[in-house]
């Protein structure tokens, strides 16, 4: 007499149809995930591009107007009272400069926003002029512009990546690897040690460059001549 498995249910596993739908539903969304990854770091470099650009243009826009760089800016009787007699936000900057037409400072002190250097003076002057936006008023590290890849932005004339002392040039930190060789690409020939845009490894700008070629896992601090 057969006996009868009252209450058991029969199991069985996926199919293979079933396992395959599977993965190509998690290869999909790996794809989107990795695409949607590429589209922000494209983003981040066109962004640094623009600035890159844009920051000389504000620059030599302030120089058309003023007849000074900024943060080279004495005014006409060649002190801090002379700019702030312009009125308006010129009355809380900090810094002027001695209008050799370089930007100077410590390089060491390059993302630091240094009191009593021009390369403070720069973003007050150019913030107080109204070519950027943000307080003119603002010392120290937050002074700086911060750039797409979450470090600062920072300019400067001091010898740097074996870019030449008296050059004023704009910097950024916190860069990836990846995105430093397309920013170079983009706006030069690519390598890190020749060329109008250098790097070199680390935040801490330093005065040579890095050997070719760049490292996608490294971070670099990246500096192009104005």
């Amino acid at each position: 007499m057969k006996e009868l498995n009252v209450g058991k249910k029969a199991q069985r596993g996926f199919t293979l149809i079933e396992i395959a739908i599977v993965l190509v539903i998690i290869g999909l969304l790996l794809g989107g995930v990795l695409q949607g990854q590429q589209l922000i770091e494209n983003s981040r470099v066109r962004g640094a591009a623009n600035d890159f650009n844009g920051i000389p243009a504000a620059a030599y826009s302030y120089l058309d107007r003023y007849g000074r760089m900024p943060g080279d800016d004495v005014g006409a009787a060649g002190t801090l009272a002379s700019l702030t007699a312009r009125g308006g936000s010129w009355t809380t900057i900090t810094q002027f400069g001695d209008a050799d037409g370089q930007i100077e400072g410590v390089l060491a002190n390059l993302f630091a926003g240094t009191l009593g250097e021009e390369q403070l003076g720069f973003w007050q002057h150019l913030r107080a002029a109204g070519f950027i936006p943000g307080n003119p008023a603002l010392g120290g590290a937050v002074a700086l512009p911060q750039n797409p890849f979450g470090g600062l932005t920072a300019v400067t004339s001091q010898l740097v990546q074996g870019l030449p002392l008296g050059s004023n040039k704009v910097c950024m930190s916190n860069v990836t690897g990846t995105a430093a060789l397309a920013l170079d690409t983009r706006l030069d020939d690519g390598i890190p040690s020749s060329g109008n845009f250098r790097a070199n490894l680390t935040n801490v700008p330093a005065a040579a460059p890095v050997g070719p070629p760049y490292v996608g896992a490294n971070i670099y601090t990246v500096c192009r001549v104005m």
